[in-house]
Order: structure tokens, then C-alpha cells, then sequence
């Protein structure tokens, strides 16, 4: 028999429709191994109910407002799986972004994520509190990258719009075995094009909860005109 069996158990509540799913292509990527479990899928949302329910193997939680305690506590708490949470890095920089990194790996963060602007000073006080992985996000071709990894990045974070596979392929041939974490948009074979440029693992936004909402009712109207024509109601 080719290939391996994998034999998949849901529970009741918690079927296809009932779950945000990863994009199945990202199967194909080769994976990150952070403290000996790889990581393949990343999903990118701060929604706690979004995050409880999804098969992604681990949590982007980054969002474009200064990183709070609180926020990190409430996604650890609402997450069955590991989270990479934002620490900032540009306005909250210094000893406030190590605080913060610091009560994120204290509450069993996987690693911490820091923004574009981040200085290499903010990264060399982060690495020097911290034992969980930095990663460091690239927008920009021009990023000093060496200067990054020296300060103790771990990890890269690719998200260059609608430029990220070539920005992934320029950083894979100048370092080989840096893992990379890349954004791979909502079509499969965009998502595979990354994959194949040199991305390790991707993340995914999911349908907002509104977009999941909508789906939902407009399924149960369909279930409720089925009943209503089966029973002959009438009016």
C-alpha cells in the first residue's frame, strides 16, 4: 500500500462545518520543527472564537494595535494549540516589547512575533529575557536580514503582499535553512506557489465571523423551508 493510512476521528460538534480548516495544500509544505513538533499551518487571527475552533496547528496572533497582556492571555486561553503572539516592536519597542515576550512565554507562548520595525536593539533585549523562538517579520527586500538573525531571530514571518514569493525566494537562496513562516493568500495554488518558492510553513486568514454567520443562517433557512414544505404548513 503507497503512503501512509491516517485514520481521522472527529467528534460530533466539531465536523467541517463546525471548524475553520486549514487549506489542505499546505500539506505539502515541508514544516517547522519548534521544540520537537512541526508546524505546518498558521492561522492569522486574534478572534478567540476563530481560534478555538480550528484545525491550523498553530496561532498567528499579531494585530495592528499595542500589544496587551490581556489579548495574549485571552488567545492563549481560547487556543488548543500553540500561539506565536505579537510583542510589537515599532511604537512599543525596548525594555516594554522584553516585558511583554517575557509574560508571553511565562503564560506557554511557542514564540514571540515582532514587526518590521523592530531594532536590532529591541531584538538583542527580547533574546536576552527569552528562551522561546523570535520571529521576525520581513516585508521589504532591502531588510537587513544578517543583522536580524545576529540579535537572535529564529524565525521569519514573510508577508510582502502580492510580492512575498519572490521576497521568499531571494531570502531562501541566501539562507538555505532559515525557517520561514510565509503568507500564501486564499487560492490553493497561490498558497503551493509559496510553498514551492521556500516557504517551510503558511499562514491563512479565515472567513471573518460574519462571513461564517451568513453561510450558517442562510443553511438554516434551507433546513427550516424543507420542514415547513414537508409538514404542508400553512398559513
Amino acid at each position: 500500500m503507497s503512503g501512509k493510512f491516517r485514520p481521522e476521528v472527529n467528534s460530533r460538534l466539531r465536523q467541517d462545518l463546525s471548524m475553520i480548516q486549514k487549506p489542505e495544500v499546505i500539506r505539502e509544505a515541508s514544516g517547522i520543527i519548534i521544540n520537537g513538533q512541526r508546524f505546518k499551518s498558521f492561522i492569522y487571527s486574534t478572534d478567540v472564537a476563530t481560534i478555538a475552533y480550528t484545525n491550523a496547528d498553530g496561532v498567528l496572533a499579531v494585530y495592528p494595535f499595542t500589544p496587551s497582556s490581556n489579548i495574549i492571555q485571552a488567545i492563549r486561553t481560547a487556543s488548543q494549540v500553540p500561539i506565536l503572539a505579537g510583542v510589537g516592536g515599532g511604537v512599543t519597542s525596548g525594555s516594554r516589547s522584553a516585558n511583554m515576550a517575557m509574560f508571553a512565554e511565562s503564560i506557554g507562548a511557542m514564540g514571540v512575533v515582532v514587526n518590521a520595525q523592530t531594532t536590532v536593539e529591541t531584538l538583542e533585549m527580547i533574546n536576552e529575557v527569552c528562551d522561546i523562538p523570535i520571529v521576525y517579520t520581513v516585508i521589504s527586500e532591502y531588510t537587513d536580514i544578517e543583522k536580524r538573525l545576529k540579535a537572535g531571530v529564529q524565525i521569519l514571518n514573510v508577508s510582502g503582499g502580492r510580492e512575498t514569493n519572490e521576497l521568499v525566494k531571494k531570502i531562501r537562496k541566501s539562507y538555505p535553512e532559515i525557517p520561514i513562516i510565509a503568507t500564501g493568500g486564499k487560492k490553493e495554488e497561490h498558497i503551493l506557489a509559496t510553498i514551492q518558492a521556500g516557504a517551510n510553513a503558511i499562514s491563512f486568514t479565515p472567513p471573518s465571523s460574519s462571513e461564517i454567520f451568513q453561510s450558517k443562517m442562510e443553511t438554516y433557512r434551507d433546513r427550516m423551508d424543507i420542514k415547513y414544505e414537508d409538514s404542508n404548513f400553512e398559513i
